[in-house]
């Protein structure tokens, strides 16, 4: 006990005269300088293709005994769901999970349980992936158990019923919600109901699916023809090559990758308001924009640079205006949704009710803006390159996000040399650049703002701001009246 007592004293003296020091030396009153920015480093890989088609891509990493491995399927929901069956893809990935020839849904938690692991699935608009993160040690035997799922899924029809319950509560629950309702009507109004980036799973669709249908979905779908099989981590790849090659031995060839031919735009119209009514709600949810370029375009780094400006980041012209200049929001941004079709480019977020028309003025104001009425500063435009270079390396910073980054070159069919050309074009854009990417992507003549509030009392004042004709729609993004 004495000696306890005598190590605390011997701190509390070492603690006191450290921040004695401390206080001596720094001046409180002063932003500490930022520090080094941190260097890009990014990994090399190789590409071999497997007897069965698959792409196999390997980066070797070993300072840690861990490693990521994923199977991409080169397209998605968008390109092999039909539209009376959407919700398909969905249940499919999750039926993975339920259950194989040598194991229950059970059996298959347990034994990733015991690895220390766990495989996840999942199938969006344009691409699919199946993988997990393990330790060196327990690569082989987690390899083999995704290997079952991927080829041996028995798909239990009780599972099937058990899972589509859920997906209709899900659906359900989404209806009150007003970031979800903006969002599908948001899409229903740019593309049409009948462009697959205007359509999603509803009641009827996921009510129409049955296990044979999951069944087909998957036998169609899961084909290494159309695999990008990413590793990334403390192998090598003769190793991985090797591993691979055994695991998935079983899983037959075939497959071709699709060639994302997006049906036609619907035509244009003129900037127009889309009014969802949600009685009673404290906040608006605004949905403004129009569909966007694919990820190929050349202008892609000075779209970067325009949207980070505009509101891409926390101190982007957006935010600082609506949230912390006028506190109509906790918070307002604007992107774009990169892909190989014409994905949108959207701003918006919850505004507070009482606030809506007004609002509405400064989005608008500064779109407008950043379109050149209000001229990017050389600050602006030097902040906003600073954020995009700066944030590259964290891009690589574990091995998934070294898979998922190098996986994304590929499946977008860029270069493997695309981001050190990446810094160069993003420090290259210039002011004159912002305007024109901002004037040529967002339309704002042919627009569309989707608003999801209470219809009482936010229509007269939006309609008095004089911005645009308001349409009312219905939580599917129907006409009402």
């Amino acid at each position: 006990m004495r000696n306890n007592k005598t190590i605390a004293a011997a701190l509390a003296a070492f603690l006191a005269c450290s921040s004695a020091a401390l206080a001596q030396t720094l001046d409180r009153t002063k932003v500490p300088p930022a520090g080094k920015p941190p260097a890009l480093h990014v990994p090399t890989w190789t590409k071999t293709t497997l007897s069965n088609g698959a792409l196999l891509v390997v980066s070797e990493r070993h300072n840690l005994p861990l490693v990521s491995f994923s199977i991409t399927l080169v397209g998605g929901a968008n390109q092999f769901e039909r539209a009376d069956r959407r919700g398909v893809a969905g249940l499919t990935a999750a039926m993975l999970s339920e259950g194989t020839t040598t194991r229950n849904g059970d059996q298959l938690a347990q034994a990733l349980q015991l690895l220390g692991t766990s495989v996840s699935v999942g199938i969006g608009d344009e691409s699919g992936s199946i993988g997990f993160v393990s330790t060196t040690a327990t690569l082989a035997p987690t390899l083999d158990i995704l290997a079952d799922m991927l080829v041996n899924s028995t798909f239990p029809a009780e599972s099937l019923e058990r899972l589509r319950a859920q997906r209709l509560v899900a659906l359900t629950q989404a209806n009150a919600q007003p970031g979800v309702i903006g969002r599908r009507v948001f899409a229903r109004v740019l593309y049409g109901a009948s462009h697959p980036m205007g359509q999603e799973p509803d009641e009827t669709s996921v009510k129409a699916i049955t296990r044979d249908d999951v069944v087909a979905w998957h036998k169609a779908y899961f084909r290494p023809g159309r695999a990008v099989i990413t590793v990334v981590g403390d192998v090598t790849q003769a190793g991985v090559q090797a591993a691979v090659e055994k695991a998935l031995a079983a899983w037959p060839a075939g497959g071709d990758k699709p060639a994302f031919t997006y049906p036609a735009l619907p035509a244009t119209h003129p900037l127009t308001i889309y009014l969802v009514d949600k009685p009673g709600a404290a906040q608006s949810t605004f949905n403004i924009g129009n569909p966007g370029p694919p990820r190929s375009t050349p202008d892609y780094a000075a779209l970067q640079v325009m949207n980070t400006i505009l509101g891409g980041q926390f101190q982007s012209r957006l935010n600082a205006n609506i949230r912390e200049e006028k506190g109509y929001s906790y918070g307002v941004n604007s992107g774009f949704s990169y892909g190989k079709g014409p994905g949108p480019f959207r701003a918006g977020g919850d505004i507070v009710t009482a606030k809506s028309d007004a609002a509405l003025d400064e989005f608008m104001k500064e779109l407008r803006g950043i379109q050149g009425s209000r001229p990017v500063t050389d600050e602006e435009l030097k902040t906003a390159k600073d954020a995009l270079i700066q944030r590259l390396p964290g891009q690589f910073a574990s091995v998934a996000q070294v898979g998922g980054t190098i996986t994304s070159l590929i499946v977008q069919g860029l270069p493997d040399t695309f981001y050190q050309e990446y810094v160069k074009q993003v420090s290259v854009v210039t002011k004159g650049d912002v305007v024109r990417v901002a004037k040529q992507y967002i339309d704002l003549d042919h627009a569309s703002i989707v608003i999801v509030g209470d219809r009482a009392t936010i229509e007269g004042p939006l309609k008095a701001t004089g911005v645009a004709p308001i349409v009312i729609l219905d939580n599917e993004g129907k006409p009402k009246t």
